[in-house]
C-alpha cells in the first residue's frame, strides 16, 4: 500500500457491526480511507488497521461533518438507529454535496418506500430521495433482515434454548452482514455501481421455525422458536431496554414480514462480489460460540 496516496473514502458507522466489517475489508485491500467516529479516544484500537485515518465527526454537528468530508470523493452512509436518523442522514447528504463528494453508498433497507406503513422504510426512502435530488451518484444497499440480529437472543438461546418473535410462518431471506460489507467495499472502490439499487438477501428464504431447526443442528441440541403476539413481543422488547419508538418500529417490520414481503431471494451479492451469499447454517457455525 502506498502511504502517499490521500484517503478519498469516508466511512461512517465505523465502530458498528457492519462498519467494522467494511473497514477490515478496505484495510485488507490496501485502500486508504477515513473513518468518522464520535470519539477518537474511544476508537483508538481501530488505528492499528492499515490505511485508516480516524476523523472526529458528529451527525448533529454540521461543522464537524464539513471537516470530516473535506477532500472526500466517496462516502459510506450509516447511522445508529434513532428517532433522529432521517434528519442526521439528510444533514450528512447536504454537507457531502457542499464538500464536493461525488458518490454516496447508503445502507438502506429492503423494500424502502415513502408510502410504507413501516417507519424505518419511510425514513430510508426519504434519505434516498435526498441523495437523488442532490445530484451526487449513489449506490443504495437494501439488505433484508440481518442474520446477526439473532445475536440479540443469545442469552435466552444459551440459557433456555429458545427464541421468540411475532413472525408466524413468514419466510425471510435473511442476509449475513459480512456479505453486506463486501458489497459496500466493492461499490466504494470500483466503478460500475453508480446510480444502482442492490436488493441484498441470503441464498434462501426461511421461516423462524426453520431457523430454529438450523440452530438445533449446528449447536447439537434442540432450539425452539416460539411465535408470540405483537403485545407479548413489545413487552419483551421494552423489558430488555428497547425504547418504545424502536419496539413499535420492529413490530411494523414483523407485520411486513408476516405478509411475506421479505421472502424474495436475489443473487445481488454474488453478482457484485463474485461470491455466493452465506447461508444461515454458515452464520450459526461461524458464530456458534455466541449461542452456546
Amino acid at each position: 500500500m502506498s502511504t502517499q496516496k490521500p484517503a478519498t473514502i469516508l466511512i461512517t458507522g465505523a465502530t458498528g457491526n457492519i462498519g467494522k466489517e467494511l473497514i477490515r475489508l478496505l484495510s485488507a485491500k490496501g485502500i486508504p480511507y477515513k473513518a468518522m467516529v464520535r470519539s477518537i479516544e474511544h476508537a483508538k484500537e481501530l488505528e492499528e488497521l492499515p490505511g485508516i485515518t480516524l476523523v472526529q465527526g458528529n451527525f448533529d454537528d454540521e461543522g464537524s461533518l464539513d471537516t470530516a468530508l473535506s477532500g472526500i470523493e466517496k462516502a459510506f452512509l450509516l447511522t445508529n438507529s434513532s428517532e433522529q436518523a432521517e434528519t442526521q442522514q439528510i444533514r450528512f447528504v447536504e454537507a457531502a454535496k457542499k464538500a464536493g463528494v461525488r458518490h454516496i453508498v447508503k445502507l438502506s433497507q429492503w423494500a424502502a418506500d415513502a408510502s410504507s406503513p413501516v417507519r424505518f422504510l419511510r425514513y430510508h426512502a426519504a434519505v434516498e430521495a435526498a441523495i437523488k435530488a442532490s445530484g451526487m451518484t449513489y449506490t443504495f444497499l437494501r439488505p433484508n433482515l440481518f442474520m446477526q440480529g439473532l445475536s440479540g437472543f443469545k442469552e435466552v438461546i444459551q440459557s433456555e434454548h429458545k427464541f421468540f418473535a411475532s413472525a408466524g410462518e413468514a419466510r425471510i431471506s435473511l442476509i449475513d452482514i459480512r456479505d453486506i460489507a463486501a458489497v459496500a467495499a466493492i461499490a466504494l472502490t470500483t466503478n460500475g455501481h453508480e446510480n444502482k439499487v442492490y436488493n441484498l438477501t441470503g441464498p434462501e428464504s426461511l421461516t423462524h421455525q426453520q431457523l430454529a431447526e438450523i440452530f438445533s443442528g449446528v449447536l447439537a441440541h434442540p432450539i425452539t422458536f416460539i411465535n408470540v403476539s405483537e403485545e407479548d413481543m413489545k413487552s419483551a422488547l421494552l423489558g430488555v431496554g428497547f425504547p418504545e419508538w424502536q419496539a413499535d418500529g420492529l413490530l411494523e417490520d414483523y407485520a411486513h414480514y408476516r405478509l411475506n414481503e421479505a421472502a424474495e431471494v436475489t443473487d445481488a451479492v454474488q453478482a457484485v462480489t463474485g461470491e455466493k451469499a452465506r447461508t444461515f447454517s454458515q452464520f450459526v457455525t461461524d458464530y456458534a460460540a455466541l449461542f452456546k
